[in-house]
Formats: structure tokens, C-alpha cells, sequence
């Protein structure tokens, strides 16, 4: 029976992209995180025994997350203040909950572009004045000054950005942090500040969390991309005691809390994190050497600026340049359907990041399969060439 009142709304295009294609591929070359571990290599990694998990009793957690969790998060990012961290269901939660707590009708809100789907849904959906901050302002480690400026004014209430950014790579240097943070505290706004892949760096050194730096800061982590552990659902927010109580009210009536379980192993993942980062990391940094010269042979072709941080990049398709539709999202969409299809390999079409020229590539997964991808799609782009040639002569 169909339900006359239910709100009528798409999904992010991100996610109807996963839900429709991920099972049909063999070869995932889209994915913005490192590849999961099993539950196996975890316990062996963190020393976690069969005994700690037979100790968890199934009982409740509380709001904020349990004990041992929240001071792990914070021994690692915010100098051991536990009571600035809030442990949710992925980073997705962390953004909800306190995006709806911090964001009024009306408020200016600067919101970086092409920036992950929840970052900017929030603001648009709350009614605020949205300005972008646009991709091509971030630029060898900094937000060009006189865009930064112009943008983040006495007004503005929030400042949303993603470093290194998704889906692009882009990063921030140090001094790039610095002049963003002290911008932003001049006029006494909120940063909010999605971290994600802050752990892999490529260009500088990872970049500190800047709730360490700056009081009125919101910052966002997650195990989903640099950790490998995406089915653990388990991310984090580090923000005032004031906003993360005032989180609440929504999580009352929604989600509550964690399981102590899926707490404990976190705990001991978050406690024995450079032993899951840094093996996925030089991983990652041996698939983004292949993804370089792939690139440089493949020049005619795609075009690409190289990541400064993270585990996927922005990879330019030339021939959606020149698509009479490539302006919509059809062609691209297209051109990834035609790729799975063919050759089981799976990109993200740009469209899902306000890019409808370019495709999301991933490089954090398994190295062997990662140059199978690349292998399959290069000879998808040549055989389209060819044809492309051919209809031309």
C-alpha cells in the first residue's frame, strides 16, 4: 500500500551509486578508504584476545560513548580530554548530530565544494546561507587568501572542510592549517573539520587535529577509511562538552548509544592504530606510485592533479571534456556503467562530487588487484578511443 505522505527525496548519488553496482564488480578501484581487515588479522593486530570479548557484558553503553574508547580517541588526537569526545555509528552520525545542534535557519555557512554528501546536506536541509568555497581556491597547501577573505566574513557562522579532501586528495600544509584556523578565529566562527583520511599523507606531514589548536572547533574521525575497519560503524566527534551535551536530545530519540561489544574492539584498535594505518598506508603509497605512472602513459587520455593526502583522487576523463551531456552527469555515468559492465571494475562517477567531467579512483586497495583495475581500464579507455577514431575518420 503506498503511503501518500511519505517526503519525497533523493539519495545522495554517492550511495545509490554503491547500493546499485558494488556486488556486480570484481576489481573496486572507487573506494576512498584502505581495504578492510578481517575480524582475524584485527585480533592479532591489537592484541585482543578471545577472553576481552567473553569479559563484555551485553549490557547498555551511555550517549557519549563508553569510557575506555572516548580516552583512547582522545590520548591519540585531543591531549587525553576524554570529555570532548563523542563515540557514534560512523563519522555519518557524528555529522548529523551535531550539525543539528550547531546550525540555525539563516546561518552563514561556508562549505567547501565537491565536499562529502553529508557535510553539505546538513546546512542546505537546516536553512542556512550556504556559500562554497571552491575546489580550485585550495592550491599547493592553502585557501588563496583573498578568496578566504572574501568568503569566511564577520557573519559567517561555520567554515565546513575536508582535509585531505574526498575525492580529490587535496591537503593543507602546516602553514596552510595556520592561516585557515587563524582566519576562522578572527571572525569567531565554528570549524568544522572532517578528518577522515587525515592519517595518510603524502606531500607534508599528517596535519593535528585542530580541536587541539582552536576551542570553537568541530573535528570528525572515523575507522572507515585510514583504519580498514569500515564494519566496525564507529566514529567520533571532538567538540565542546557544551555541544556534544547538547547532541542529546537527538540521540535519545534515535540511535542511544553503542554496543559495549563493537566499544571494546574499537578500544583496542584505536590503542594499536599505527599497526593498522601504517601497513594499509605504504600499501596505499605503493598503489599510488603504480596510479603515477599509469597516469603519465595514460596522458592523452585522463588528466589528474596527484593527491596530497588520502587514498583517492579526481581522475579527469577527456572524452566527457568534449561530451555534448557531460555537463549533467549522463556521460560519466554512463562511461562507469560501460566500465563495469565490460570489465567488472568500479570507479564512482564524478557526479556524486559536482564533478561530472571526472571519476573517483581509489588506490588504498590490495595491490594485485589494484593494478588489475588499472589494466582493465586502460584497456576500456583505449578500445573507446579507438572507436572514438575510428567514427572520426
Amino acid at each position: 500500500m503506498a503511503l501518500a505522505r511519505i517526503r519525497q527525496e533523493d539519495p545522495p548519488v554517492l550511495e545509490e551509486w554503491y547500493r546499485r553496482h558494488l556486488t556486480a564488480c570484481r576489481y573496486d578501484i572507487s573506494s576512498s578508504g584502505v581495504h578492510p581487515y578481517t575480524f582475524a588479522e584485527t585480533r592479532e593486530l591489537c592484541g585482543l584476545r578471545v577472553e576481552d570479548l567473553d569479559e563484555v557484558v551485553m549490557d547498555d553503553s551511555v550517549s557519549e560513548g563508553g569510557a575506555g574508547i572516548r580516552r583512547a580517541i582522545a590520548d591519540r588526537y585531543c591531549a587525553g580530554d576524554a570529555d570532548r569526545v563523542l563515540v557514534t555509528h560512523g563519522s555519518s552520525e557524528a555529522i548529523a548530530l551535531t550539525l543539528d545542534a550547531l546550525l540555525r535557519p539563516g546561518d552563514r555557512v561556508v562549505v567547501q565544494e565537491s565536499i562529502y554528501h553529508s557535510l553539505g546536506y546538513f546546512p542546505r536541509r537546516t536553512g542556512c546561507q550556504v556559500v562554497t568555497l571552491p575546489a580550485d581556491r585550495v592550491r599547493d597547501g592553502e585557501i588563496d587568501p583573498d578568496a578566504l577573505t572574501g568568503l569566511v566574513t564577520p557573519d559567517t557562522a561555520a567554515v565546513i572542510v575536508n582535509f585531505p579532501h574526498n575525492p580529490s586528495g587535496r591537503t593543507l600544509s602546516p602553514r596552510g592549517l595556520d592561516t585557515l584556523l587563524a582566519r576562522v578565529e578572527a571572525v569567531g566562527a565554528v570549524l568544522v573539520w572532517d578528518g577522515a583520511t587525515a592519517e595518510i599523507a603524502h606531500r607534508w606531514q599528517p596535519l593535528p587535529d585542530p580541536a587541539t589548536r582552536y576551542e570553537r572547533t568541530v573535528t570528525y574521525g572515523t575507522f572507515s577509511k585510514t583504519f580498514g575497519l569500515p564494519g566496525l560503524r564507529v566514529g567520533w566527534a571532538i567538540t565542546s562538552p557544551e555541544l556534544l551535551r547538547a547532541t542529546f536530545p537527538l540521540r535519545d530519540r534515535t540511535t542511544l548509544f553503542l554496543s559495549p561489544l563493537v566499544e571494546l574492539v574499537a578500544e583496542h584498535a584505536m590503542r594499536h592504530a599505527d599497526r593498522l594505518i601504517d601497513r594499509r598506508a605504504a600499501e596505499a603509497r605503493r598503489n599510488l606510485g603504480h596510479l603515477t605512472g599509469w597516469a603519465a602513459r595514460h596522458r592523452e587520455l585522463v588528466d589528474w592533479t596527484p593527491p596530497e593526502g588520502g587514498v583517492c583522487c579526481l581522475l579527469g576523463i577527456r572524452e566527457l571534456a568534449t561530451a555534448r551531456d557531460g555537463t549533467d552527469g549522463t556521460a560519466v555515468e554512463e562511461f562507469c556503467r560501460d566500465l563495469l559492465a565490460e570489465h567488472k571494475t568500479l570507479l564512482v562517477p564524478g557526479s556524486a562530487f559536482d564533478a561530472p567531467q571526472a571519476v573517483r579512483l581509489g588506490f588504498g586497495g590490495p595491490e594485485a588487484d589494484f593494478r588489475a583495475g588499472l589494466e582493465h581500464l586502460s584497456r576500456f579507455l583505449g578500445a573507446r578511443s579507438a572507436r572514438t577514431g575510428a567514427q572520426g575518420v
